[in-house]
């Protein structure tokens, strides 16, 4: 996995219509997601609805994540190993994990950024890293990943708790399992294997 620059941090910034929050000690809920797990009909209209209901516009992005559309080769245990390690190699160095899983067709992920790693750069490793190495276990070229992502600053301590909780118990919501712990790509299984957070 490259390095990522030392970067300026952008603060509040736009790449389109997702409003992103770049800020060093910013704790950040981050979903992102496999190139062909929304249709393009659907996307196309958030940018018209962005600024009058994206509150509105992320539960249905969530809720059709939680479809389970598209190939899901996130499904894979090695594939979703692969990506779970992207996650793990810089924890400690370039932010700080607090929790993560990894669905059949999107990653949700709760870091704490530190200073000197931007927020885009970040992302930007763990998908071009983790887009090399899935391409070349399927044998396959092209995108994986959608270009964007979502991103969320949490207010509050009690805000931080509801994303966790979302986040790990999403497998469980899906159908998935019984319980968090269950599934092997998350941070409440690797909790109860590991110990720590």
């Amino acid at each position: 996995m490259s390095e990522s620059d030392p970067a300026p941090h952008k603060g509040w910034y736009s790449r389109g219509y997702l409003p992103h929050c770049d800020e060093p000690g910013r704790v950040q809920a981050i979903t992102y997601r496999l190139a062909d797990s929304i249709p393009t009909q659907l996307i196309a209209e958030w940018p018209a609805l962005a600024e009058q209901m994206s509150d509105q516009i992320r539960a249905r992005y969530h809720a059709v994540l939680d479809e389970g559309r598209g190939a899901c080769v996130l499904r894979r245990p090695d594939i979703a190993t692969l990506v779970q390690d992207s996650l793990l190699h810089y924890d400690g160095s370039h932010y700080r994990l607090l929790a993560w899983v990894i669905m059949p067709n999107h990653v949700h992920i709760i870091v704490e950024l530190v200073p000197g790693h931007a927020l885009p750069a970040i992302v930007r490793d763990w998908k071009s890293f983790s887009a090399y190495q899935i391409n070349h276990l399927l044998q396959s070229e092209g995108k994986l990943w959608s270009r964007d992502y979502f991103d969320r600053y949490m207010r509050n301590e009690a805000h931080l708790q509801q994303a966790i909780t979302y986040a790990e118990y999403n497998p469980v919501k899906a159908g998935l399992v019984q319980t968090p712990e269950e599934w092997p790509f998350g941070s409440a299984c690797w909790r109860a294997h590991h110990g720590g957070g």
